[in-house]
C-alpha cells in the first residue's frame, strides 16, 4: 500500500532589521503549509544563515544596516538558485526595484501589503509566480522597455546591462576621464559614495581596475 504524500511545507526566511516587523511577518505568514526557518536582522547574518538553512522563499528588506538588501540578493542569488528571493520593503524607488530584479529577486512587495496578500504572495513565489503588485509590475516593464530603447548598446554586453542607472552614470563619467571628486560634484553625491559605486562596477564587470572598466564602456556594442 502506497503511503500518502506528506503535504508540502514552504520554508521561509526573513531578513529585516526591525524586530517588530519580523514578528508581524512571522505571524502573518505562519500557516499549515508555511514555516519560518530563520529570521535575522542584518545581511551579514543572512549570508551565513541562508546558506545553512537554504530556504524555499527568502523575504528581504532593502534598508538594512551595513550591506543593503540589494547587495545581499546579488551575493545570495547565484549561491541559492532554488531559493525564491522576494523584496519586502517600504521603498518604491525605481532604482531599488530595477536593481533588485536585475540581481536575482523574483518579487518586490511593499510593506503596506495585507497579511492575507503577503501569505498568498509567499505561496505564489514558491510556485514560481511573480510576487509583485500589478501596478509595480507594469511600471517595471515600462522602465525596462524605456531603458532598452535608450541604451541598446548595453544589450551586446550582458554584464554592462546588470549595472544600475546610477552605476552607469558613474561609469560614463569614468570613461570621460573624470576623477571621483569630479564625478561626485557632477552627480551631487559624496566621493565615498562614488567609490562604493566604482567597487560595485568592477565586481559586476569582472575587471581589475577603473581603466579596464572605462575601456569596457567605451568599447561597448
Amino acid at each position: 500500500m502506497t503511503e500518502p504524500r506528506k503535504p508540502v511545507r514552504i520554508r521561509v526566511m526573513l531578513v529585516d532589521d526591525h524586530a517588530l516587523v519580523r514578528a508581524a511577518v512571522t505571524q502573518a505568514i505562519t500557516a499549515a503549509d508555511v514555516e519560518i526557518v530563520g529570521a535575522v536582522a542584518t545581511a551579514e547574518e543572512a549570508l551565513q544563515v541562508a546558506l545553512s538553512v537554504r530556504p524555499d522563499v527568502l523575504l528581504v528588506d532593502i534598508d538594512l544596516p551595513g550591506m543593503d538588501g540589494v547587495q545581499l540578493v546579488r551575493e545570495l542569488a547565484p549561491r541559492l538558485p532554488e531559493t525564491r528571493i522576494v523584496m519586502l520593503t517600504v521603498s518604491t524607488s525605481d532604482r531599488h526595484l530595477l536593481d533588485a530584479m536585475r540581481n536575482g529577486a523574483i518579487g518586490y512587495l511593499t510593506k503596506d501589503i495585507s497579511p492575507d496578500a503577503l501569505l498568498q504572495a509567499v505561496r505564489g513565489a514558491y510556485e514560481g509566480d511573480l510576487a509583485m503588485d500589478q501596478r509595480l509590475a507594469a511600471h517595471l516593464i515600462r522602465r525596462l522597455v524605456e531603458k532598452s530603447r535608450h541604451a541598446p548598446a548595453a544589450a551586446d554586453d550582458p554584464e554592462l546591462a546588470t549595472l544600475s542607472d546610477r552605476e552607469e552614470e558613474v561609469l560614463r563619467h569614468l570613461a570621460d576621464g573624470l576623477t571621483d571628486r569630479e564625478i561626485a560634484t557632477a552627480l551631487t553625491i559624496s566621493p565615498r559614495t562614488v567609490g562604493t559605486h566604482v567597487s560595485s562596477i568592477l565586481h559586476k564587470l569582472g575587471v581589475r581596475n577603473r581603466a579596464e572598466a572605462a575601456r569596457r564602456y567605451r568599447d561597448r556594442g
